[in-house]
């Protein structure tokens, strides 16, 4: 039986069978490093273990697109138990007083409600965040050692810490900036405590050295 001869490619017609290379932007596979590397804890209230036991690293990061992979990963503070925390710090900075970044520092507390918790919590957590790894304190930002969210029954606390209490210019350039950033009321105050005072307190309140 004869079979036709297969037609011979024409040299003018154009192949189609490959696909042409697609050219990539370097912003689509290139991370965006952040100013300091980062790292995350959780502190989970267990009776039985001590506290440093409690303490656990999460991870660490260094991009843009690393803490955003982290964050979305998480739970938010408002569904974390009574008496856990979220702590970022800069990396080699543990979140405890004695480390000897914290031990000469203090830290702006702000103190919210139980509905709060619902409205705010979340909110202000990611915008505490937003402004550590941004830098958003221009040259203060070198006194940033971390950021701290307690979850507690009586009502959750966000503080910022940095590493000496002394250096008021800087302390009032976070504080102002961190207050603006949070859209918080100029009517409502909130203050700065020193470690070392809020460490050997006598009562259930501590003074504050600042407030904005």
């Amino acid at each position: 039986m004869a079979t036709s001869e297969p037609k011979s490619a024409d040299p003018e017609e154009p192949q189609t069978d490959v696909a042409a290379p697609v050219a990539v932007s370097p912003e689509q596979y290139v991370k965006h490093p952040l100013q300091n590397r980062w790292a995350l804890w959780y502190f989970k209230n267990d009776k039985s273990k001590s506290w440093s036991e409690n303490l656990r690293l999460i991870s660490e990061f260094d991009t843009v697109e690393d803490f955003w992979a982290l964050y979305n990963h998480i739970q938010q503070p408002s569904k974390l138990g009574f008496g856990c925390d979220y702590c970022l710090f800069k990396d080699g900075i543990k979140p405890m007083w004695e480390d000897d970044r914290n031990k000469l520092g203090g830290r702006w507390l702000m103190t919210l409600n139980k509905q709060q918790r619902h409205n705010d919590l979340d909110r202000y957590w990611m915008e505490t965040l937003l402004c550590l790894v941004g830098e958003s304190f221009d040259e203060a930002s070198e006194d940033i050692c971390g950021a701290v969210v307690n979850v507690r029954p009586k009502g959750d606390k966000i503080a910022i810490w940095t590493s000496n209490c002394q250096n008021r210019d800087a302390i009032m350039t976070i504080g102002q900036q961190y207050k603006e950033r949070l859209n918080i009321p100029a009517k409502a105050l909130i203050g700065y405590q020193s470690h070392d005072d809020t460490s050997s307190k006598s009562g259930s309140t501590t003074k504050n050295m600042y407030s904005v």
